[in-house]
């Protein structure tokens, strides 16, 4: 540190000499840089030799204990904690000295006897009480308890049956479980029914002209929609124009829908156009209207395929955040919604919320969060294929 401060005072000394020059010269422009240019060095040599000063100080401290090897040496919270295991209890050090030393009762001990050798345990933890969230006196009663057989590692039962709280160790995750199952079913009883009925109707009975044909490239390019415009959408109408209530499972259904449904559409029409015409047309040959035909004949055909596009449409709108955030359903929720207008929360939104919190229980609590959605959307996912394989025919 010397040397910097010697270079930064041979940079002053520099600095001096432009501003004696700059003065001579009488530019005012060059006066005002070098003034503020020394006056940044100074302080800057001056707030190091300060430094210099106090690591100075503090070495001279330091050697000075270290030589006076009869004195007693304080522990405070910055170093190790050395702990004494004796008699039944704990006793954390405060001072070390040559022959003796002194500390905390943590846990009492069984008597006030004088220990002999070997009946005593050095226990030492390695981080610092400043850099733990717990203090040595926490630590020491659950070591006491866990000797005692009242710990113990199980499944937390609790985490899907209590609601949100500010205390890491009593949030669950159930209030976004309902809020989740409250937006899918708003979403599916929505999508699905028109979903389909758009499908059959652009395949079956609409007219090749060219209004169709916008509606189909609609249709397609709306699949590729970031899903955050769909919350900007929601926000814009159904929370701004229609005053719908906000952080609701019916807003968010709704939002989901409109995401959802280019898929399901896309899903149904292939599934419709993947039955064979002769099935049709054996239907019409013997009597069947064209409706009749589609209904009774084309369309169970085809329901293996769009239930499989309607499960994997509804996997998708399980895990998405961004459209939600966008009309309010980030709010704090403890207790479970018990209709669609109710305010609540999803799982996607709590694992945002949760993953935000600087507390660190909340990370395991995030982790967890994460972990059953991942089962909901593998489930999803697995039924779908089990639909499609249970279900399809080879024609």
């Amino acid at each position: 540190m010397r040397t910097i401060v010697q270079s930064i005072e041979g940079s002053r000394a520099a600095a001096e000499r432009d501003l004696a020059a700059a003065r001579t010269a009488g530019n005012a422009a060059q006066i005002a840089a070098a003034e503020r240019r020394l006056a940044a060095t100074t302080e800057e040599v001056t707030s190091l030799s300060a430094r210099m000063t106090e690591l100075t100080n503090t070495a001279a401290a330091l050697q000075t204990r270290f030589e006076a090897t009869a004195a007693e040496e304080p522990l405070d919270t910055t170093v190790p904690s050395l702990l004494v295991a004796v008699d039944g209890g704990l006793v954390k050090l405060g001072r070390i000295g040559a022959s003796a030393a002194a500390g905390e009762v943590l846990l009492p001990l069984a008597s006030g006897a004088a220990a002999r050798p070997g009946d005593w345990q050095l226990v030492t933890y390695l981080t610092p009480a400043t850099n733990r969230k717990v203090s040595d006196q926490e630590v020491a009663w659950l070591e006491a308890l866990r000797d005692r057989g009242m710990v113990e590692n199980r499944f937390n039962t609790m985490f899907f049956t209590a609601g949100d709280s500010r205390e890491p160790e009593l949030a669950g995750i159930r209030g976004a479980l309902v809020g989740s199952a409250l937006t899918l079913l708003v979403t599916l009883v929505l999508c699905l029914p028109i979903g389909v009925a758009a499908a059959i109707y652009l395949e079956e009975f609409a007219p090749k002209n060219r209004l169709t044909e916008i509606i189909e490239v609609n249709i397609n390019n709306l699949a590729a929609v970031p899903s955050i415009v769909f919350g900007l959408l929601g926000l814009a109408v159904f929370l701004s124009f229609f005053g719908l209530p906000r952080s609701a499972p019916l807003v968010g259904g709704l939002v989901l829908a409109l995401l959802v449904l280019p898929t399901i559409i896309i899903a149904s029409r292939a599934a419709i156009k993947a039955v064979p015409p002769s099935i049709k047309e054996a239907a019409l040959g013997v009597g069947a209207s064209h409706q009749q035909a589609v209904f009774h004949h084309v369309l169970p055909l085809a329901m293996p395929g769009i239930m499989t596009g309607t499960i994997i449409g509804m996997a998708h709108a399980l895990g998405e955040t961004a459209p939600l955030l966008m009309i309010g359903m980030v709010a704090f929720i403890v207790e479970p919604a018990t209709s669609i207008t109710d305010a609540a929360t999803v799982l996607p939104v709590q694992i945002y919320l949760w993953s935000d919190l600087p507390e660190i229980a909340f990370q395991a609590k995030t982790a967890a969060a994460i972990m059953v959605l991942l089962v909901f959307l593998f489930v999803m996912n697995g039924a779908a294929i089990l639909l499609r394989k249970r279900f399809e025919r080879r024609w």
